[in-house]
């Protein structure tokens, strides 16, 4: 373990803590003396993973302190928000989470709250999802597919990684905004999803761009659009949903961070500069553009607007395509 060292602390860090009041400054400023526990709310390997991990380290550089990193996979991430919910807010147990666990939030009943039991930090990066199809679909424009799922209606499959995935809320959604009739085929995840999708038992799919980069590359999947509000930096002649002729159509998969209510705005604001930072760096932000994911480091409060217009928008989607809450 790295020796203690005693953290500098900034005018407006300073500021923050006098606000807080006498105890919560007190405990702030000594903050961090112990190892911080980031909390993945998935398994090792995949991209929030990798998130975890880059932001993890730059972190613990700057704050000259462990930062351990501890997956806990399961339900979507349910499992480590339960956990986190019931975690003391002394700013040593933060979580990283992804748009997984809204969707399941709103598609299920769970033991906690997002919104009630946690602090928004910060949003770590993103990466739009990608509308794909499977080469040897008829269509090479978004406009030709939502033509011929109305010529042929409930004989189009989309793929997703699970009932109530974002993959799924996400082909529920074309099928709403569109006006066309789709049908859903769940798999155990992308691994499973793709040897389908390529050879066309299952024609389209929303996914995000690190899932199908590849079989983009070697033309196995034919991008049509980006969910994005911008192109993709890592698929510039992709064009988005919206330069298609479908507005308003943004599906993400995001990573970010909360930790329990309650801990220190202090620490919380703290943590954010150094997410912020983090993400700039440029060996981060390479190594997550090779998945096809930006770095945000937004500000807790606009952390924790994003997370409440994700649940309002999942919640109208599901609530339409009838997904009900188990």
């Amino acid at each position: 373990m790295k020796p203690l060292l005693r953290i500098g602390v900034t005018a407006g860090f300073a500021a923050a803590l006098v606000m807080a009041g006498p105890h919560t400054a007190a405990q702030a400023e000594a903050w961090p003396s112990k190892p911080i526990r980031m909390i993945v709310s998935s398994g090792a390997g995949g991209g929030l993973d990798l998130a975890a991990r880059l932001v993890a380290a730059p972190i613990a550089e700057a704050l000259k302190q462990n930062v351990v990193v501890d997956n806990r996979p399961g339900a979507s991430g349910s499992i480590a928000a339960e956990l986190i919910a019931q975690a003391a807010p002394d700013g040593y147990t933060f979580m990283v989470l992804s748009a997984s666990l809204v969707v399941y939030g709103v598609a299920n009943k769970t033991r906690y709250d997002l919104y009630r039991d946690f602090d928004a930090v910060s949003q770590i990066a993103a990466s739009p999802y990608i509308l794909t199809v499977t080469p040897s679909l008829p269509v090479k424009s978004v406009a030709e597919l939502i033509a011929y799922a109305k010529a042929n209606p409930s004989k189009l499959n989309f793929a997703s990684t699970g009932p109530a995935s974002l993959a799924h809320l996400a082909g529920e959604l074309f099928g709403i905004t569109t006006g066309t009739q789709l049908v859903h085929v769940p798999y155990r995840g992308v691994g499973a999803a793709l040897p389908d999708m390529i050879s066309g038992r299952t024609q389209m799919s929303f996914l995000s761009g690190g899932s199908v980069s590849a079989q983009i590359r070697n033309e196995s999947l034919k991008p049509l659009a980006v969910a994005g509000t911008a192109r993709a930096k890592s698929m510039p002649n992709v064009p988005t949903m919206a330069e298609t002729g479908v507005p308003g159509f943004v599906v993400t998969q995001w990573h970010g961070v909360v930790t329990p209510r309650g801990t220190p705005r202090a620490i919380i604001e703290r943590m954010h500069q150094e997410i912020a930072k983090a993400v700039q760096r440029p060996e981060v932000a390479s190594r997550l553009a090779q998945d096809g994911t930006e770095g945000v480091g937004s500000s807790p409060k606009e952390f924790a607007a994003f997370l409440k217009s994700e649940r309002d928008q999942w919640a109208k989607v599901a609530k339409a395509a009838n997904i009900r809450s188990k």
